[in-house]
């Protein structure tokens, strides 16, 4: 998922800033992200042995874990300011980062019932 997201920002510096504004790359990006991740995520699906939904949540907490602590790592490595680093969470802003976390949440819980019947 990490060289998805790096593909993915690469789109949004290259193409997505090229002709909206900095808000609006920021939600295509956000979008494009979801599809490419949940792509991702159905191909990886059968190799994950999922057994029950408490797993599926589980691994859908360790995923959103890792995304936001690679991120924030991330930025503080290159020197981003907190400020900086929690502009993509406000909602009030137009912001949606949240609901690429939210679905990285939820959709293993959504497949394994999917694929369970």
């Amino acid at each position: 998922m990490i060289a998805i997201a790096f593909g993915n920002a690469t789109l949004r510096q290259l193409v997505f800033i090229e002709y909206f504004s900095e808000l609006r790359a920021h939600q295509l990006s956000t979008i494009t992200l979801i599809i490419l991740c949940s792509i991702y995520v159905m191909l990886v699906f059968p190799f994950l042995s999922i057994q029950n939904g408490k797993q599926a949540i589980m691994i859908g907490c360790l995923w959103v874990g890792l995304t936001v602590l690679f991120e924030f790592s991330l930025g503080r490595i290159v020197n981003r300011s907190w400020e900086n680093l929690l502009q993509d969470y406000n909602l009030m802003e137009g912001r949606i980062w949240l609901l690429f976390l939210l679905c990285l949440l939820l959709l293993p819980f959504a497949l394994y019932h999917i694929k369970k019947d």
